[in-house]
């Protein structure tokens, strides 16, 4: 993967396309330092004169900055919740100033581990921090300071960017009026723990690899492939995995050598691994899903019940009944918890057999759940 130069950044702009902005030296929590930052971030709809519409939409894993889209997009088309950002929509950019950003430590323009370190000019790699959920929020914060925000209406977002939606709760009480947490809690379990290292082992042991210094050179396509592979089984349900695939043979021309032949899930993983290899980097995998399994709410505090105590926004929290990376039940149980701390809380669950993913496909459900808590 071509390093990142991370040149170019301006001003904060609220504009079509895709904008960087600098938001100067970081410190992540759990050490290290960053003498520059940007974060790549879109925007939809406009900022009112008093900067209290905005809506702080936040992607999930693999995602980017571009939730939404259409024909008239003059930078790309579709985005990856369209279904639920644009005009008229859950999300309604007529009526709200919408912002999405690329996290910090990924790879869509973004400072992350591809950035070249301007201290020694060559990518971090390895070397570059690890940061946590607590810091890709105030990051977030920095960024929406640098667009005139004063409040956010409300931030939502699934799975790792349900972390964030939570974490804004706690660490900016004040700041925002409502968080959507879908297929999130306050902190992963360890099956979903486990899943995350199996991915992050198959990368580290990919001879290309090279300890993180692959960049200009040949990377672990192989192992980040065998890492998306894992993940994309913990993002569906077994019931959903039997209506989709069955025993079938494979409907996609096979992508590696085929042993015994082979069947239609096998074909859908390989395809989804060479996808992602295709565009994204190995490191900000690595980075990301450790930032994904760290989460603890409650870290930093006495405990989880004293965090939710902060929190001061509503908040719904959205579960699926087929999830296991983040089961309903947990979803619920962490609904209680922040409810039993005095937060003003709600909680929907989907039914669906789509599993994890259902938060980007169960269309109709999730506006059915998210809509009338937004449009409160």
């Amino acid at each position: 993967m071509t390093p990142d130069p991370g040149a170019g950044a301006n001003a904060a702009p609220a504009r079509p396309g895709k904008n960087f902005h600098p938001i100067g030296s970081f410190e992540p929590e759990m050490g290290g330092y960053l003498p520059e930052v940007r974060l790549a971030y879109e925007t939809w709809g406009e900022l009112d004169d008093a900067g209290e519409n905005a809506v702080l939409v936040v992607h999930a894993l693999t995602g980017d900055s571009h939730c939404s889209g259409g024909p008239s997009d003059a930078y790309r088309r579709g985005g990856w919740w369209d279904e639920m950002v644009g005009p008229g929509r859950v999300v309604d950019t007529d009526e709200n100033f919408v912002v999405c950003s690329n996290v910090l430590g990924g790879c869509s323009g973004s400072t992350g581990p591809a950035s070249v370190d301007p201290e020694t000019g060559r990518p971090h790699g390895m070397r570059f921090p690890v940061v946590t959920i607590r810091d890709i929020v105030r990051a977030q914060r920095r960024l929406l300071d640098g667009l005139g925000v004063r409040k956010l209406r409300a931030v939502i977002g699934g799975s790792i960017g349900g972390q964030q939606a939570l974490e804004w709760a706690v660490e900016f009480p004040d700041f925002l009026e409502k968080a959507v947490p879908i297929a999130s809690t306050g902190a992963l379990g360890p099956q979903g723990i486990a899943m995350s290292e199996i991915g992050r082992r198959a990368i580290m042991a990919d001879p290309n690899w090279r300890g993180g210094d692959y960049y200009g050179e040949a990377g672990p396509e192989t192992g980040l492939a065998i890492a998306r592979m894992a993940g994309m089984v913990t993002y569906q349900s077994a019931p959903g995995m039997w209506e989709r695939f069955g025993r079938g043979p494979a409907r996609r021309p096979p992508l590696y050598e085929e042993f015994g032949g082979m069947f239609d899930v096998e074909g859908y993983l390989h395809y989804q691994g060479q996808d992602l290899a295709g565009r994204f980097d190995a490191n900000s995998y690595l980075y990301l899903t450790r930032a994904m399994d760290l989460y603890d709410a409650g870290a930093g505090y006495a405990s989880r019940e004293e965090a939710y105590r902060r929190i001061e926004a509503d908040v719904l929290f959205v579960g699926v009944s087929s999830d296991w990376l983040f089961p309903a039940a947990e979803v619920r149980e962490t609904a209680e918890e922040a409810r039993r701390a005095g937060a003003s809380v709600r909680y929907e669950e989907i039914e669906s057999q789509n599993g994890h993913d259902a938060f980007l496909k169960d269309w109709d459900d999730l506006r059915a759940a998210v809509g009338p808590f937004l449009n409160d």
